[in-house]
């Protein structure tokens, strides 16, 4: 049998001249392929990311604190000193920062070396720096020893110091409350510090001392009574807020047609 081809059919020319005068040659087509081994775009998987635990723990502890109604006493702590006061506060307190171990060492051994020869050790005498601890600083204040009295303001937990700006009080002793108790720790010399306390000063610093005791009075001693009766905390997440806003628009929108 003879199989007899069949005429192919005759193929189309493609208007490629056309497309191409539509197309604008200064916005040209640049598909993107997101298959594999080609660059993805760039996104933000903040959301998605499995933090630590204590970025947590933080981050759902400051929420609480926001939302929640806060006591007084507590509350107080988020008022600390401001910046410009805090900077004359820090200058002053750095003067008095604690020795370290080879000052220390070497103030110990000329102090042995006068105490062999016989003299008198008053030119050894230990000099004067600020005073850290918690229970060292209430006995100070309990003695009416200390002049000024530094807490820091997000020590953990808030029951150690949240007692301290009463103590205070009582003892007329002037009280400050910073932020970071990294700062104070930096001072003394360690990696954090609840409370600081100044016992003495030379007497070129005391000028310097009086006018940070002044502001520090005005700002935390003379409004002790003022403090103690503001809650804290209370405020709605931001979605509660457009709920609530769009609440009261309705109830306005109902009262002004009852009206008219």
């Amino acid at each position: 049998l003879l199989l007899c081809a069949m005429p192919k059919a005759p193929v189309k020319k493609k208007a490629t001249s056309a497309a191409k005068a539509a197309t604008n040659p200064l916005f040209e087509k640049a598909p993107k392929n997101f298959g594999i081994g080609n660059i993805q775009p760039k996104r933000d998987l903040g959301r998605f990311v499995r933090w630590p635990f204590y970025v947590r723990f933080q981050r759902q502890k400051k929420i609480l604190t926001t939302r929640l109604k806060v006591p007084p006493s507590i509350n107080q702590f988020t008022k600390t000193l401001d910046k410009a006061s805090a900077l004359s506060l820090f200058r002053l307190l750095d003067k008095y920062r604690t020795e370290d171990r080879k000052a220390k060492r070497n103030r110990l051994a000329t102090m042995a070396q006068n105490k062999a020869a016989g003299a008198k050790d008053d030119a050894s005498k230990k000099p004067t720096y600020v005073k850290f601890g918690l229970n060292h600083v209430t006995s100070l204040i309990e003695s009416k020893k200390a002049t000024l009295v530094v807490i820091a303001s997000d020590v953990d937990p808030i029951e150690l110091v949240v007692w301290l700006p009463a103590l205070c009080r009582k003892m007329e002793i002037p009280y400050c409350i910073v932020k970071g108790k990294a700062a104070l720790g930096k001072v003394c010399r360690k990696k954090s510090a609840s409370v600081l306390a100044l016992t003495n000063t030379r007497p070129e610093d005391r000028g310097e001392l009086s006018k940070v005791v002044e502001t520090v009075k005005a700002n935390f001693n003379d409004r002790f009574d003022e403090t103690r009766k503001q809650w804290g905390g209370g405020v709605n997440g931001i979605k509660s807020q457009h709920v609530m806003a769009a609440r009261a628009r309705a109830i306005a929108k109902e009262e002004a047609k009852r009206q008219g």
